[in-house]
Formats: C-alpha cells, structure tokens, sequence
C-alpha cells in the first residue's frame, strides 16, 4: 500500500496517524484544540516527536478540555516544566493556555471552532499539495493572533488545517490521495 512519501515507514505510530487521522475530518471542539495545541507545540521540532509524546501531552493538559486548561495557574505550569514526558517550553506551556480561553471565545461566537474554520475557507476540502502556507492559513493566523493566540504562525496553521482535514494533502500515490481522501 502506497502512502505519502514523508511517512517514515519504520515508525508504526507515524504510519498509524497517517493511515487513520491525519487529513481526516474533526468536527469535535477538544479534539481540535488538543490538535491546534500539538500543532502550537510542535513548532521548532519534528511531527514524529510531538506525536511520541501525544498521551503524555493529553494526561498534562486534561484531556485538552479547553475550560480546564484555560484556568491553569503557576504552579500547574511550574509542575508541567517537570514533566520529562512532554515538552517543557515556559512559551509554549502559557500560550497554549492563553489559546484555550481565546478557543472558548471563539466557540462561543461562532458556535463551534469548526464553523469558525470552515468561515474563511469556503468549499471543503480544499486539495493542494507542496505547500507550507496558503492564503487561507494566512488569514485564520492573522485573525489568531488579533485574537491573541500564540505560536499559531501561518505554517503551523497550514499544517493543522492538512492534520484536521480542511485543506487534502495526501499525494496522488498514496492510498488516501487525489480527490477522493
């Protein structure tokens, strides 16, 4: 079975996302938190990386319930800075906290964080390939950061929009590529 061609075939894990998760569709508001949240964190370091540590990441942020993580206080952080399992970046710790209040903001504005997604992009899903930025992930960085998010740069938007389903990038050889992923 042909996949997209950055998958490293010798990590199981990396194969299993690819094959099961990654440019799927996410409806679920957590769900796209805790993606928007990896994504946020993923900054600097490899996807392989992140993902390794996913359960321990999910374990520290509760689940990435965004009402539980956007009342983390000093010390929640300070005991995260010691978890070895995760990644300890202060930065990166306190902006995905500053993200959850401003993704319960939005949610309750448009209703859920997709319908918020899905207002700047139009038809979905959107196919392109060899990209790292678009017009579109362009747009929902620039508004996240109005809004006061933090480490949602265009290229990682772009990248979580590929993660989430919105924009297709599975290449044509691959099994899930073309049109019809």
């Amino acid at each position: 079975m042909k996949r997209c061609s950055w998958v490293n075939l010798h990590n199981p894990l990396y194969v299993v996302y690819h094959d099961t998760r990654w440019g799927k569709r996410v409806h679920d508001d957590r769900e796209l938190f805790a993606m928007l949240a990896l994504e946020s964190f993923q900054a600097g370091l490899s996807w392989e990386c992140i993902l390794k540590k996913e359960e321990a990441f999910r374990a520290a942020f509760d689940g990435f319930n965004p009402s539980l993580v956007a009342r983390f206080d000093e010390s929640k952080v300070e005991e995260m800075l010691q978890n070895k399992a995760i990644v300890r970046s202060r930065s990166k710790i306190m902006a995905v906290i500053k993200n959850a209040s401003v993704f319960l903001d939005i949610v309750a504005q448009f209703g859920s964080f997709e319908a918020y997604l899905v207002s700047f992009a139009g038809e979905l899903p959107i196919y392109e390939l060899g990209q790292t930025r678009s017009q579109l992930s362009d747009e929902i960085s620039k508004d996240l950061y109005r809004r006061g998010m933090r480490y949602v740069g265009s290229v990682i938007i772009y990248s979580y929009l590929q993660a989430i389903g919105i924009i297709n990038s599975h290449e044509e050889e691959c099994f899930l590529g073309g049109h019809h992923g």
